[in-house]
Order: structure tokens, then sequence, then C-alpha cells
């Protein structure tokens, strides 16, 4: 009985240090994996990776992450810190899927009071920026090679469509305006696309140029929490969105409606859905049309919903 024990105690202790070796040598890789990627900055960065006990890698099927690289060419480059370096943007540079460098423009001017600008050719009002100092800033973070966009409020208005299309890049250069503008020569020498966020003018393109990073920043995978959050944001899902709510349940008076506690999460989404439709009907008919042409893309219960908001009259 006693040689039959130790026997069973034999085998338990066996099969406990193999698999302690296991252990160990899925940790040597995991340590080695890590070492590897701190030796590279700057490349790709992928998602999470498990490591078989052979020490081969596994990839999970989380998107690859890249980095974006931004440019900013601007006369204030002093206007940015509070915004960038705060909230979502903050957390996506400290990540590592954004990189923003500021050049200040008025470092290239040759004039030795900085001079970056000058009166206009034909008279006007206002001052225009030169392009020296301009061309000096672009050749710097080598421009000739990326996309580079120019805050301005005659270009092409801002929309999700170019928004996405700018977060595809690798790298981007956004140039600020300031004044009554710039050269006409820097735009046509360098061949920029000319962005605007609005029918309306403001002192500079700092502000618009914030407007711009935001946005893109937030379609980068690993930016949000969730990597459909963006699309599902109003506008990219084609609608406004729908009314929000959060504790308390009730509030000077006024209460939460109550299918948003139910728990039946079907009727929570057609309750979204019907709301967004109704908003956007109401406040972006434009949207609302072009949303509800495809049928197709509803189902019974969305279906049905859309025909009684086709009937309300706004």
């Amino acid at each position: 009985m006693g040689s039959w024990n130790t026997c069973i105690v034999c085998k338990w202790v066996r099969k406990k240090a193999e698999k302690n070796a296991q252990c160990a040598v899925q940790q040597d890789a995991e340590q080695e994996k890590a070492r590897l990627a701190d030796e590279q900055p700057g490349e790709w960065q992928c998602g999470e990776d498990t490591t078989d006990a052979a020490g081969q890698a596994v990839q999970t099927d989380e998107k690859k992450r890249k980095t974006m690289n931004i440019d900013v060419l601007t006369l204030f480059p002093e206007m940015f810190p509070s915004v960038v370096e705060s909230s979502i943007l903050g957390r996506a540079a400290s990540n590592g899927i954004l990189k923003l460098h500021f050049t200040d423009i008025r470092t290239f001017s040759k004039d030795k009071h900085n001079k970056a600008d000058d009166y206009p050719f034909g008279g006007g009002g206002g001052m225009v920026m030169m392009p020296d100092p301009i061309f000096g800033a672009l050749e710097s973070v080598n421009a000739a090679q990326k996309k580079i966009v120019y805050m301005s409020p005659r270009g092409k208005i801002l929309d999700a469509k170019k928004i996405q299309e700018l977060a595809e890049l690798d790298s981007l250069v956004i140039l600020c305006g300031h004044y009554e503008g710039i050269d006409q020569r820097v735009l046509d020498y360098w061949d920029i696309e000319e962005i605007s966020i609005g029918d309306y003018v403001l002192t500079g393109g700092e502000l618009p140029a914030m407007v711009l990073i935001d946005s893109v920043a937030r379609m980068l995978p690993g930016v949000l929490g969730n990597e459909n959050s963006a699309l599902d944001e109003s506008i990219y899902s084609g609608l406004l969105e729908h009314p929000q709510y959060t504790k308390p349940r009730e509030y000077c008076g006024m209460q939460v409606p109550e299918v948003l506690v139910s728990g039946n999460h079907k009727l929570i989404a057609l309750w979204k859905f019907r709301e967004a439709l109704l908003l956007t009907k109401e406040r972006r008919p434009d949207l609302y049309d072009q949303f509800i042409q495809d049928k197709s893309r509803f189902s019974k219960e969305e279906a049905k919903i859309v025909e009684e908001i086709e009937k309300i009259k706004t």
C-alpha cells in the first residue's frame, strides 16, 4: 500500500514539474517578445499576441495599430498643447497611436525680426503670409513626401468621407494660415488641398486644425475603447444621435424613458432608432432622405417605424 501511494505521489510531482517547465518556457518567450518590441519604437503597434509553449507567437484577432504622424505648421504653436495633450488625444499620443509635431513657421523667416507676413500686391486690407518661411517649414518636415492640407474658408467642407480618407494615411501635414491667408504660390508649388470646417471665417487656421486632428484621431484603431464607436457616432451612422440619459432616473420631476431601464435590448434599440430618425428628419432632412432611400437595410420592425415617421409632418 505504501509503495502504491509513493507511485501516485511521484506521478503527481512529475506532472507538476512538467507543467511548471512549460510555464517557464512561455514566460521566457513573452519576455523576449516584449524586449524585441521595446527595441523597435515607432513601428507598427499590434494587438496583443499569445505565445505557445514552444515560444511561437500566435496573433489574436485584434486589429493591427499603426502610428499616425501629423505635422502642424503654424505661427502660434503655443495654442495647441492644452487641446492635444488632454482627454482622448492625450491618451492616443501616450499610447503611441498618434504623434503630433508642431513647427513654428516664423523660425524660418530670414528677416531679423522674424517677419512672416507682408502687405498684399494689388492692395487690400490685412497681411498675407510670405512664401519663403512657409517653404522652409514645409521642407523641414519633408512635406514633399506627405499629404498636405491647408485650413482655409475657401476649401471644400470637411465631412465624414474626407475624415475617413485622411485617417487612412500614415502621415499628414496641416498648414495653418493667418491674417488674410498665404501666398498663392505656396499652394500651387506644393499641390496643397484646401479644407474648410464651415462657411465662416476665423482669425487663423489653428482652431480648424484642432478640429481636423480630433476628428481624424477618433477614426484611428485603438483610439476609442470600442473599435466601432467612431462609426456608430452621429453623422457617421447616417443619422443624428438619439437622446442620452444617465443617473439619476428622476431629476427635477423629469423621468428617464422607461424603455431604457427595462432591460429589453431589442426594444431599447428600436427606441433609439426611432428617436434618431425623428431628430434627423426635424433637423437634417437631407440626411434623413438619404438614409431612408435604401429600404433593404431595415428590419421588419425598423421598416414599420420608418413608415410611421414618414407620415409625420415637420
